[in-house]
């Protein structure tokens, strides 16, 4: 059995969505995207810095009742041991900033979607439309379809980022304040 392709590929799918729909037809579900990011941007940064902060503030604060107790100079956290706590601080910072974008912004994401592969380009464009249509037809559920598998991923490709970046960060001498 054959199956039909719409597009053979990149190029090809990008020139017949510009030949039927001209440049604007390119930059379908531009403004539900922009609102994806920015809202969970706004809730990924939140999340990573406050988890962040009271994350090593409990830490610090054992480390400091460590040395208050007479702990040993070799007990206290050296250079190796800084590094493993930065490590874990943003793999769960991170991942926990990933789980929090994906739970806020999912919805607009399958309006996004809806509104790239809706068949009839001139009712498509508008987020709030899309998210009524989506609600009237499966309920607050079709929101977030593909929660499961979109957190998954989440939890390890945004610790890996952020560590990546921290640790980056790090090496060419960026002091956080």
């Amino acid at each position: 059995m054959k199956h039909h392709r719409r597009y053979e590929g990149p190029l090809d799918c990008a020139l017949k969505t510009f030949r039927n729909e001209g440049i604007q037809g390119l930059f379908c579900g531009g403004l539900t995207t922009f609102l994806r990011e920015s809202i969970g941007n706004a809730v990924f940064f939140s999340t990573y810095e406050m988890t962040r902060y009271y994350m090593l503030s409990y830490i610090g604060m054992h480390s400091k009742m460590d040395r208050q107790a007479g702990a040993q100079s070799s007990q206290f956290i050296n250079y190796s041991s800084k590094f493993l706590i930065d490590a874990g601080v943003g793999v769960f910072s991170g991942g926990l900033a990933g789980i929090a974008f994906w739970s806020a912004v999912l919805p607009l994401d399958v309006a996004k979607t809806r509104i790239q592969i809706a068949p009839n380009a001139n009712e498509r464009r508008n987020p709030v439309h899309a998210l009524s249509m989506i609600y009237r037809e499966l309920g607050f559920r079709g929101f977030y379809a593909g929660l499961g598998p979109t957190l998954v991923r989440a939890f390890p490709a945004n610790a890996a980022a952020i560590v990546t970046w921290e640790l980056t960060a790090n090496f060419l001498g960026v002091k956080r304040s």
